[in-house]
């Protein structure tokens, strides 16, 4: 028999998972609205390796700027799961600028606190990326090189 907190934890696991997928759905959609909503006033962006950014205005913001008309991003969940308020995520993300498709392998994590992501961080490999980004240039003029969600 489930007790009240396994009721209230499930509850929490299946919203945290609902947010980070409405996240996503919202950056390949270009939501800008949607993004700024799901991002707490406090979150902390990382792409390890990469320089860390805090405030949910700063990081819309960026995002703001890194898509556009002409620079797109798609977003393939391989898996997702959550564990209380804590959302991992294994997935495929190609960032399209112009003729230009570069697909990698991304693993995420997530923390949400009453609805909003707090906590945004990427891991990928730059190996990985490199390759990526060697098959989007030969992919210019070779659509069938051009990574495939």
């Amino acid at each position: 028999m489930k007790t009240t907190s396994n009721i209230d934890a499930t509850y929490i696991q299946a919203q945290s998972e609902e947010v980070v997928e409405r996240f996503l759905t919202a950056l390949v959609e270009q939501d800008h609205n949607v993004i700024s909503e799901l991002l707490h006033s406090d979150v902390l962006y990382t792409n390890v390796s990469l320089p860390t950014f805090r405030g949910g205005k700063r990081v819309a913001g960026l995002i703001k700027l890194a898509l556009s008309s002409s620079r797109k991003l798609q977003v393939k969940n391989h898996q997702i799961v959550a564990k209380g308020n804590i959302v991992l995520t294994e997935r495929t993300d190609i960032v399209e600028i112009g003729p230009l498709h570069i697909g990698f392998w991304v693993c995420g994590t997530f923390k949400v606190e009453n609805g909003k992501i707090i906590l945004w961080r990427d891991y990928f490999d730059w190996l990985n990326v490199s390759q990526g980004l060697l098959r989007g240039v030969f992919g210019i003029g070779i659509t069938g090189l051009r990574p495939k969600i």
